[in-house]
């Protein structure tokens, strides 16, 4: 799945709630999200409020436009449905992490716990069944 220009531009300009949900529909749709990991695998993190958080997005190249300031140098990690649950659910429960969906221009995503983000997207992807 590639993605323009111009949609990285129109997707941008979303709130961080019609990012969040442009984000369910594409994951729902390909089964696959973006992280940005450290030289070591490590997931890039920002804290808010004390809250830890991790932060995905649907492309690659929205992921990789956010590889700047405290996260430069980090690359693009692509994770499949199935990666997510078998490798990243268990630490975000386990160490009560938020998910950061989509940040974008050094700006927070929409943020959500793992149990409503589980929630939204099966609801979602039972459109496609």
């Amino acid at each position: 799945m590639k993605v323009t220009p111009k949609e990285i531009e129109s997707v941008s300009n979303l709130s961080s709630f019609d990012r969040y949900k442009y984000f369910i529909k594409r994951v729902a749709d390909f089964e696959v999200m973006y992280a940005l990991v450290d030289e070591r695998g490590s997931f890039a993190i920002s804290e808010i409020e004390d809250n830890i958080m991790l932060s995905f997005w649907s492309a690659q190249e929205f992921a990789a436009i956010n590889a700047v300031n405290e996260w430069q140098g980090y690359e693009v990690k692509k994770l499949t449905l199935e990666e997510f649950e078998n490798e990243v659910i268990d630490i975000i429960a386990e160490k009560n992490y938020l998910l950061n969906i989509f940040p974008i221009n050094n700006k927070t995503g929409f943020v959500v716990n793992i149990d409503e983000f589980a929630r939204d997207l099966a609801s979602e992807m039972k459109k496609y069944n």
